[in-house]
C-alpha cells in the first residue's frame, strides 16, 4: 500500500471511528432516530411485564402526583420532553450521561409544575419515590435533574438521579430509576433493580 493510500486508510478510519462515537453519544428512539429535546416521546418498558408508559399516579395525598407506569402494557402513557441543562449549540439531539428535566407535556389536578424530580422516601419500601413538581431544596434544588444512561442493548435506556453536571463537586446518592407496586400501582422509585426503558416517539 502507498503512503498515500495508506494515509486516505487511516483518515477514513479515524472519520468513521469518530462518527460512531458522535452518534453513540445520542439516545436513540425506537425508530431508530435520536430522540430530539424539542420533540414529544412515550417513556415505555422495555420488557414486557412491566406495564405502560410512563404517566401520574395518585399517592396517598392528592398533590404532589407520583411518576408511574400505568397498570396496562398498551397504554402509552403520557408524553414528556428533555430539557438539557447545558443546551447544545450543534443540534437538538439529546446526549447521554447529561443532566437534563424531564417533563410530562399534559395538564394535571395538581397546581403545579409537570416536571419529573425527586421525591421523599417510601414509607413501606424505603426508597425515594419520583414525583412531579418543582424542587423545593429538599435536595439542595438539584431534585429536577435526572439523566439517560445506556444499557447493554442498543436502544434500551436507564434514568439516573445524578446531577453532576449541574454540581460537580456535590457528593449525591445517585440512584437509577426502576418500580414499585404497590397496592395496585406501579411508582418509579431509586434504589431497587433498574427499569430498562425505551422512548418512543409521539
Amino acid at each position: 500500500m502507498s503512503t498515500t493510500s495508506f494515509t486516505i486508510f487511516i483518515l477514513a478510519h479515524m472519520w468513521l471511528l469518530m462518527a460512531t462515537t458522535s452518534i453513540a453519544q445520542f439516545v436513540i428512539d425506537t425508530s431508530g432516530e435520536p430522540v430530539e429535546d424539542d420533540e414529544e416521546y412515550f417513556i415505555r418498558p422495555a420488557i414486557t411485564g412491566n406495564g405502560g408508559g410512563a404517566t401520574y399516579v395518585t399517592g396517598n395525598a392528592p398533590c404532589p402526583l407520583n411518576v408511574g407506569l400505568g397498570n396496562s402494557e398498551v397504554a402509552h402513557g403520557l408524553p414528556v420532553v428533555f430539557i438539557p441543562f447545558a443546551p447544545h449549540h450543534d443540534g437538538d439531539e439529546v446526549r447521554l450521561n447529561r443532566d437534563l428535566r424531564v417533563i410530562f407535556e399534559a395538564s394535571s389536578s395538581c397546581a403545579q409544575s409537570t416536571e419529573w424530580r425527586l421525591g421523599e422516601k417510601d414509607a413501606t419500601s424505603g426508597r425515594r419515590l419520583i414525583i412531579t413538581g418543582r424542587d423545593d431544596s429538599t435536595v439542595g434544588s438539584y431534585g429536577n435533574f435526572f439523566r439517560i444512561v445506556q444499557t447493554q442493548t442498543v436502544g434500551v435506556y436507564n434514568i439516573q438521579w445524578c446531577p453532576t453536571e449541574v454540581c460537580s463537586t456535590c457528593n449525591f446518592e445517585c440512584g437509577t430509576v426502576g418500580v414499585i407496586r404497590e397496592n395496585g400501582k406501579i411508582l418509579l422509585a431509586l434504589d431497587g433493580g433498574a427499569l430498562p426503558i425505551v422512548f418512543q416517539k409521539e
